[in-house]
């Protein structure tokens, strides 16, 4: 047997709305007001995972 580091990576996802003079300056608020925890994301926030082994399978290392 051998030893594998793998990583799980969730993803979460929530869509505010904000008023602003452009795009830039919505992305800057909204990221001061997450910083500030005015946004919390929660397992409701939920949209994926993914799994990665940090060496992958590939020649001699794939075993069946």
């Amino acid at each position: 047997m051998k030893t594998f580091k793998v990583n799980i990576t969730e993803k979460l996802q929530m869509t505010v709305e904000v008023e602003a003079a452009d795009r830039c300056a919505a992305e800057r608020l909204v990221e001061q007001r997450w910083v500030d925890g005015e946004y919390i994301l929660d397992a409701d926030h939920f949209k994926g995972v993914s799994f990665t082994v940090e060496r992958p399978c590939r020649g001699r290392d794939y075993e069946r």
